[in-house]
């Protein structure tokens, strides 16, 4: 057993920066390299994409960096372990061993978990009374069932460790939670039961601060923001875990940003509900028996974690077609931009209704005002310029298509001072709503494969 491994955090998400994974290599010692690519709506638009192409459906960022990295993984000994085979992991393992041919990389072993994606099983599920209510609204599936583009079932750690346990020097997987990414090495390295729950937990904190990638060095940032130096390099988070379960979070010397109690803390309760009950498929974790600890420049010492045993339950995360949308927007300019802007904002809305449009929504908000804080803003008495952008969805495609013809005349036909429209008409765009779901952890199998070149 290794007296400690690191595991460096290498994307938030897909499209933070791309030359991140690579620093995290060649910028010091690391074991691992971590990297999350999914939220909810990527899903769907990678099954979109995977309909019209059955090569694409994963993050298509990953060959070429595979390119770049792979050289510096082997020398090294790292492993990769990522969820941006989204869709289709065995089209961005496939990807990934081409890149590896055309640079002379062999026995690269990759492994892939699948079986995340339930879309097909659907009917299946609802016969047996299983109904995958909203987790919110408490609604049937059966309400929404043919408007469904994709269903993906938050799988843990487990069929990452076993890939690893084969020798995988990657592991790509579809829906694996963020958390599982990080939790699964420790589980493999350090030969933990997974029915330890205090481990588990512990194992689950360290991915929920890595997972966002910068944000836990500074990045993101709502506290004294300015005291953050050099956000321009900044280093992307590092977990030094133990087999005790403690971990230190830092990151590599001489990169900008900032790893203190603060910063960890603030990725700490990002997108929590509950802190006594943070579920996970393997296992809950009390976010408040957390203890933080400054040790140096750095270098924050996580430890104390508390866990309880997982729910029989995983979360399934669906997408579905909820009809369209378009947003314009226009720029006015002082004197009275915000009067000006109010009152195109009427205008607008009065034609719209003159012609007997339908929309479930209506939404105009006026930047540089109160874009951000709405209601809340404070009062501006002389703006140099406001922009309008207004919004509206609706299930008929006809009515959004025909407020995009009404922007435009705005310009001639609405307050003076006004400038900012390019692009052309807005046009209808597909809305993509989320259903979040539960289903018994025993009508999900996850399948995983070993390959190497």
């Amino acid at each position: 057993m290794k007296e400690k491994i690191r595991i460096a955090s290498g994307q938030g998400f897909w499209g933070d920066l791309v030359d991140a994974p690579f620093k995290q290599a060649t910028g010091g010692p690391v074991d691992y390299i971590m990297m999350d690519y999914l939220a909810e709506v990527t899903m769907s638009i990678l099954q979109k994409q995977k309909l019209k192409d059955p090569a694409f459906g994963y993050a298509r960022d990953i060959p070429p960096l595979m390119e770049r990295l792979l050289p510096v993984i082997k020398e090294k000994n790292i492993k990769v372990i990522t969820n941006g085979g989204g869709v289709n992991p065995v089209a961005c393992r496939d990807a990934i061993f081409k890149v590896a041919e055309k640079i002379g990389i062999k026995n690269l072993k990759i492994g892939i978990v699948q079986g995340d994606n339930i879309l097909d099983n659907i009917d299946e599920l609802v016969s047996k009374g299983i109904e995958l209510k909203n987790m919110e609204t408490g609604a049937s599936i059966k309400t929404v069932r043919d408007k469904i583009l994709s269903a993906n079932v938050y799988l843990g750690a487990a069929p990452v460790v076993e890939c690893l346990k084969q020798g995988a020097d990657i592991v790509i997987t579809g829906r694996v939670t963020d958390t599982g990414l990080t939790l699964a090495p420790m589980i493999y390295e350090f030969g933990w039961n997974m029915n330890n729950w205090d481990l588990m937990a512990a194992g689950t904190v360290a991915g929920h601060i890595l997972e966002c990638g910068g944000q836990a060095s500074g990045g993101n940032f709502l506290g004294d923001w300015k005291s953050i130096p050099d956000l321009a390099r900044i280093g992307f988070p590092i977990a030094e875990a133990f087999p005790d379960g403690e971990v230190i979070i830092t990151k590599h010397d001489n990169t900008g940003g900032k790893v203190s109690i603060d910063t960890v803390s603030e990725q700490l309760v990002y997108e929590i509900g509950d802190p006594k009950d943070y579920i996970t498929p393997d296992c809950i974790a009390d976010f408040t028996s957390i203890q933080l600890e400054d040790i140096g420049e750095n270098r924050v010492r996580v430890f104390g974690v508390k866990g309880f045993p997982a729910t029989p339950f995983y979360k399934v995360s669906m997408s579905y077609s909820d009809g369209y949308s378009a947003v314009g927007s226009l720029t006015y300019s002082w004197p009275d931009a915000l009067d000006k802007a109010k009152a195109a904002d009427e205008i607008l809305r009065i034609r719209l209704k003159d012609l007997g449009l339908k929309f479930e929504e209506i939404r105009s908000e006026f930047q540089g005002y109160n874009a951000c804080h709405g209601p809340l803003a404070n009062k501006i008495e002389e703006p140099n310029e406001v922009i309008l952008r207004f919004a509206v969805r609706s299930q008929d495609k006809n009515s959004v298509e025909r407020f995009g013809k009404e922007i435009a005349p705005l310009i001639l036909t609405g307050p003076p001072g006004v400038t900012g429209f390019a692009g052309g008409r807005p046009k209808p765009s597909d809305v993509v709503a989320y259903w979040p779901a539960l289903i018994p952890k025993t009508e999900v199998t996850a399948m995983l494969e070993v390959k190497e070149n």
